[in-house]
């Protein structure tokens, strides 16, 4: 790597210089700010290294000029004991480390390695969030059907704004995916974006969760914790299922959609944050408002723009090219023929699951298909069953090969799923099951 080595001490220069040159450095000296900077404007380098006090430019003015130039390039500073303030400001304004004289060899490679070891972390996070805005702009989505494309345009334009916003749809429609979306297009991309899924944390737990808990508030907290509601400060806060939140901390969640206050469990300091709430459910909280198990005020303080997703089989042109897509995220760079029929019976079939399953069946045929060429025989067999009339009608119209008691177990799910309009709660009641029981089996054979 290429180091410029800017100090008017000519000794320690040649000194710096041969410790660096001997660990591999490729070292450029300058003895004064102006020569260094001439330096720096003729050729890259990956490191400086420039004492802060000189008598023409000061080390302060070196390291402003230079991080105009590259903001890319480690800047290390040194400095006497004296003037380790000014290191302290240097590393304010964009330098990356310090060191203070006298120095040895050891320490100062420590320092130089710390210092690339941080740039190189930087570097990756910032192209990894590049990639996740690059991945949740709403223009890389698809969308074919006109009521999806308006959808997008409408996130679109709500991302710009701090409006709350109710994400509606079946579970696999999405809805998590429009959330990222609105948050990666927002004046708010740069900022966290926190997922709380509800119904997955215990109601004992989720207060603390949310708000998060001081020592020994409870049997456990061992120690001081901050809650997602922290955590999300200056971003965006994603409170999926939020149908499922329980009575008691709908009084809590609307003091924070109002005030953007809260305090944590067993502590009476409030704290104030800056955050943007988005919420989703597969559930109608219509309904619940009406049968008085979820907040009036709260359900309106949450839909003040609602996004209702359709379901994948009110949008089957859609299919192939979702299609598509899952082959080419999936298949491994590979080339895959998709026979006529296969497309033909996905885009016949319901998919209760939506866009999740639809991708899940990719995967499995992709697993299952043999020379690139996907066939009938690579699809699930309940995609194969003969359908006469309702999905319920068709359940034991039996191929002659048979079925799999799991498959079959999956088409009943499915069947009373489509009954209950996607109500959870009403088909474990048609089956005769706890809503847990349901769901537990809804995640193993439906992915």
């Amino acid at each position: 790597m290429k180091v410029l080595l800017i100090d008017d001490d000519i000794s320690l220069s040649k000194v710096l210089a041969y410790q660096l040159e001997k660990n591999a450095y490729r070292v450029s000296t300058a003895n004064d700010g102006k020569s260094g900077l001439q330096l720096f404007a003729d050729q890259r380098f990956d490191i400086v290294i420039s004492d802060i006090r000189m008598p023409d430019i000061s080390g302060i003015e070196v390291l402003q000029q230079v991080r105009r130039q590259d903001k890319q390039v480690v800047v290390i500073m040194i400095t006497a004991h004296g003037s380790v303030e000014n290191a302290i400001e240097a590393c304010r304004i964009g330098a990356d480390d310090y060191i203070t004289k006298p120095f040895g060899q050891e320490q100062l490679l420590f320092v130089i390695e710390k210092a690339l070891r941080l740039r190189k972390l930087q570097s990756e996070n910032l192209n990894l969030r590049e990639q996740l805005v690059d991945r949740y702009q709403f223009e890389n989505m698809i969308s074919t059907s006109s009521v999806m494309q308006e959808i997008l345009r409408n996130s679109t334009r709500v991302a710009q704004s701090d409006a709350t916003v109710l994400i509606l749809g079946e579970s696999g429609t999405g809805k998590e995916l429009i959330a990222r979306g609105i948050h990666f297009s927002s004046p708010r991309k740069e900022k966290p974006f926190i997922t709380v899924n509800c119904p997955s944390i215990p109601g004992n737990l989720l207060e603390s969760e949310l708000f998060g808990h001081v020592k020994g508030a409870f049997t456990g907290a061992i120690k001081d914790r901050k809650g997602k509601f922290e955590l999300a400060d200056g971003g965006t806060i994603f409170l999926d299922e939020i149908g499922d939140l329980p009575g008691e901390l709908q009084a809590k969640l609307l003091r924070v959609l109002q005030e953007l206050t809260f305090e944590p469990v067993g502590s009476d300091k409030t704290i104030k944050v800056d955050v943007r709430i988005l919420a989703a459910t597969n559930r109608n909280l219509e309904q619940k408002v009406k049968e008085g198990s979820f907040r009036e005020d709260l359900y309106y303080r949450l839909s003040v723009v609602p996004i209702e997703l359709p379901p994948l089989r009110k949008r089957r042109d859609e299919i192939p090219y979702l299609v598509d897509h899952f082959l080419m995220r999936h298949g491994k760079g590979r080339k895959w023929n998709i026979a006529p029929e296969v497309m033909t019976a996905l885009q016949e079939y319901d998919w209760p699951g939506n866009v999740r399953e639809l991708e899940n069946v990719v995967e499995r045929m992709l697993a299952l298909a043999a020379d690139e060429k996907i066939g009938m025989e690579d699809l699930p067999s309940y995609l194969l069953l003969k359908k006469e009339g309702s999905k319920s009608d068709s359940l034991f119209n039996l191929p002659e090969e048979g079925l799999a008691l799991e498959d079959m177990e999956r088409q009943l799910i499915e069947a009373t799923l489509e009954k209950c309009d996607g109500n959870q709660s009403k088909a474990a009641k048609m089956l005769k099951i706890p809503r847990h029981v349901l769901l537990y089996r809804m995640k193993k054979l439906m992915g």
